[in-house]
């Protein structure tokens, strides 16, 4: 086997912990010794041991003299819960270190690979790069820029329509489509939706699926404060974050019942908002909103990916609800452009995913 098969299999050990492990990366550690895997481990959840500590205390004396393999490099820094990767490996006897890619992380950033080697260990890096960044495409987003990545999720007509003129939306998408959603919630850290969602929906916002490794937060953006006390979202766990300019008595006894609230003055910029939740640790945000919100994330520069399901169905009616909405629109060549695009079949429906280029003029923000 080469080193990208090996790297290859240590992806698939790494991504076991999708869903899991956030803030903190997907990480999966191979040791080989004479072309055979003696041991192999994946970082489960913040707070406990590293992939590379695993694997080497799995080998025990076998990992003198074998190769690691690991897809981000290993952690040297001490501002965490659990010891630096680094002087695990160097105190292991391991003599060769294969790194699908450096930490985009200031405090390690090619510092663990200098560690490594100044240790007299032979360190290979940039092996499937490409593989091992997008496997952890949020932790490399939330690290570089404080902020969390974010995925905007749309479910339409084949005419781009995501409701009658009357607001009927369950269901466009067919079951399959409906389980690949609740799969991608269990991933992410939080969805955002906003009140004409919920007033519309009453949505639970919850990822029903059976494996589901955790349930997001839920985040809803209400200005006037107009969710109602009974709303599922507010009685359904796990935790639901307002977003609202509202103070009063509704707020404290939201307060008081558990709810979280992050308050704003006048107007909300969704780049400030992404910032606010990046402190609370949330690295990822999965938006599944109506018309305005896919519009105002659009226009504000926040989306990293978009997921769009196409059923094959048209309801026509020039009051039917557009996939996204907003006071005004782009001209041709200046249109929001996709790169990376796939389009896949899930059921009777189809998914275009593609990542969002971030070079396009954007001339104004937009504001609730």
């Amino acid at each position: 086997m080469t080193d990208a098969s090996y790297m290859k299999h240590t992806l698939s050990i790494a991504a076991k912990a999708r869903g899991m492990t956030s803030p903190n990366p997907m990480v999966g550690a191979v040791l080989v010794r004479k072309n055979k895997i003696i041991a192999e481990d994946y970082h489960r959840k913040p707070g406990t041991l590293h992939a590379e500590a695993l694997a080497i205390e799995k080998a025990g004396r076998y990992a003198q003299g074998a190769t690691l393999y690991v897809n981000l490099e290993p952690c040297c820094h001490t501002d965490k819960r659990t010891p630096p990767c680094t002087r695990t490996i160097i105190n292991s006897g391991i003599h060769k270190v294969v790194i699908g890619m450096l930490d985009p992380n200031p405090k390690v950033s090619g510092k663990g690979v200098r560690e490594l080697q100044h240790a007299g260990i032979e360190v290979t890096h940039g092996v499937l790069e490409d593989e091992s960044r997008k496997l952890n495409e949020f932790y490399v987003k939330f690290i570089t820029t404080a902020s969390p990545f974010v995925i905007l999720k749309v479910a339409m007509t084949l005419d781009g329509k995501i409701a009658t003129p009357e607001g009927q939306s369950q269901w466009i998408t067919g079951e399959k489509a409906r389980k690949e959603v609740h799969r991608l919630r269990s991933h992410v850290d939080a969805i955002m939706t906003a009140i004409g969602t919920v007033k519309a929906d009453d949505p639970q916002l919850t990822a029903r699926i059976r494996g589901a490794h955790k349930q997001p937060l839920r985040i809803v953006i209400d200005p006037e404060l107009e969710i109602p006390l009974n709303a599922k979202l507010l009685r359904t766990p796990p935790e639901t974050i307002i977003v609202t300019r509202k103070t009063g008595h509704k707020t404290k006894n939201l307060e008081k019942s558990g709810i979280k609230m992050i308050y704003f003055k006048e107007k909300l910029e969704l780049g400030w908002l992404m910032g606010s939740l990046a402190k609370q640790d949330i690295a990822s945000v999965l938006i599944e909103g109506g018309s305005s919100l896919n519009a105002h994330a659009l226009e504000d520069g926040i989306v990293d990916k978009v997921l769009f399901f196409i059923a094959p169905k048209i309801i026509g009616g020039r009051e039917s609800v557009a996939a996204v909405g907003g006071k005004t629109f782009r001209k041709l060549e200046e249109a929001y452009r996709l790169h990376d695009t796939k389009i896949r079949r899930i059921g009777e429906d189809f998914l275009v995913e593609g990542y969002l280029t971030k070079n396009y003029g954007r001339t104004q923000h937009s504001h609730y």
